[in-house]
Order: C-alpha cells, then sequence, then structure tokens
C-alpha cells in the first residue's frame, strides 16, 4: 500500500521557502507513528529541510543531483526506482514530500493520510487538489489549538474509490 503523508493548509499549501508553514507537535508525532518501521520516499529538497535521516524508517531520497551522497538514506534518481527499493523494504511505503514528488505520485497513492491545518499562510508549494470523485474520506479527528499546537487542524483519511 502506497500512502502520501502531508500537512496542508485550506488552501492546499505545503510549504514556503522550502520550509514547512507551521510547527504543530501532535502532527509530527502523528507522522512518526503512521512512518515508523517503514520505508519513506522524499525528494532532495524535502530532505534538506528536514536536515538528517528520520530515524526507524528507510529513508529513500529522489534526486537528480549528481555525485551527491548523505550517510543513512538511499539515493534514487526517479520516483519507479524509489518505490521498487520501497517494496523490497515493506509493502507499506509513505510518500512524504514534496510539492513535485506529490504531484507525480498522487495518481499512484492507494491512501492519503492529511493533516488538514485551519491556517491560511502564505506559500509556494501546493498539494494537488484532492479530487473527490477518485477519493473518499474514511475517518477525521479534529484537534483544537493549545499551548503547544499554534492552529486547530484535523486528521484526514482518504481512500482511493475502487472502480470495478
Amino acid at each position: 500500500m502506497t500512502t502520501i503523508v502531508v500537512a496542508m493548509g485550506e488552501k492546499n499549501e505545503i510549504g514556503f521557502d522550502n520550509k514547512l508553514l507551521w510547527h504543530l507537535p501532535t502532527d509530527l508525532k502523528h507522522f512518526k507513528d503512521l512512518t515508523s518501521g517503514h520505508p519513506i520516499i522524499m525528494g532532495r529538497k524535502t530532505y534538506e529541510s528536514i536536515g538528517k535521516a528520520l530515524p526507524n524508517r528507510t529513508n529513500i531520497v529522489i534526486s537528480r543531483k549528481k555525485n551527491w551522497f548523505e550517510e543513512g538514506i538511499l539515493i534514487v534518481g526517479s520516483i519507479k526506482e524509489a518505490l521498487k527499493f520501497a517494496k523490497k523494504i515493506d509493502e507499506n511505503i509513505f510518500i512524504i514530500g514534496g510539492g513535485k514528488i506529490y504531484e507525480q505520485t498522487i495518481d499512484m497513492a492507494d491512501k492519503l493520510e492529511v493533516t488538514l491545518v485551519k491556517a491560511d499562510l502564505e506559500a509556494d508549494t501546493f498539494f494537488p487538489k484532492i479530487d473527490m470523485a477518485i477519493w473518499k474520506k474514511t475517518e477525521e479527528t479534529c484537534h483544537e489549538k493549545d499551548e503547544k499546537n499554534q492552529y486547530d487542524f484535523c486528521f484526514q483519511t482518504f481512500e482511493r474509490i475502487k472502480t470495478q
């Protein structure tokens, strides 16, 4: 199963200047709980914005940059290659961004794990529009902002509608 994990604002905004738009510890814990023990696939810019390999996961980074090497990650040249390696490790694969990677993988994903942040912030990177003819929301849990989390947000699960 290929799952896309994304935190986005109400206008599908996900980043600005290669940085996340918010700091939500509850969402970071949710992300860790979902992805721990599984391969995660990301683009090079997403990897650079995180700054290090995420523990307890096989970090697969897609990059066209030649002669680039980082300790603790697997660097591949294409999404196809990333998926091939990931499937050898575990059938549950998580795609964690960024914008270009999401655009290229949304049509092959089985599931979307979305954190919808109740905010409207300036962004230069966006998540593709979720087409409700293809996706069905199967779960939603909402949280109100508190002293640690600066915005209201909802965890939403979307599953691809199976066509006969």
